[in-house]
């Protein structure tokens, strides 16, 4: 998967393996700039409210608080 852009794509249509992949991406934090990781976070957050069913496997990495400001 290329890198997404959270603002302009429907993250409803992501799948299991793209949000998997995704997960691999920010565990690994080997970005180039912080700001490629940073979109990667968003997207994830994105999908977190959009599709949590999707990314429950992986909500350590957005250490969400419990009344976050969804």
């Amino acid at each position: 998967m290329a890198t997404l852009n959270f603002e302009t794509m429907d993250v409803t249509q992501l799948t299991e393996e793209d949000v998997a992949e995704l997960a691999v991406r920010l565990e690994q934090d080997d970005y180039e700039s912080v700001f490629d990781c940073l979109n990667d976070w968003h997207l994830m957050r994105a999908i977190a409210f959009q599709k949590p069913e999707l990314v429950e496997p992986y909500m350590y990495l957005l250490d969400l608080e419990a009344f976050d400001e969804s």
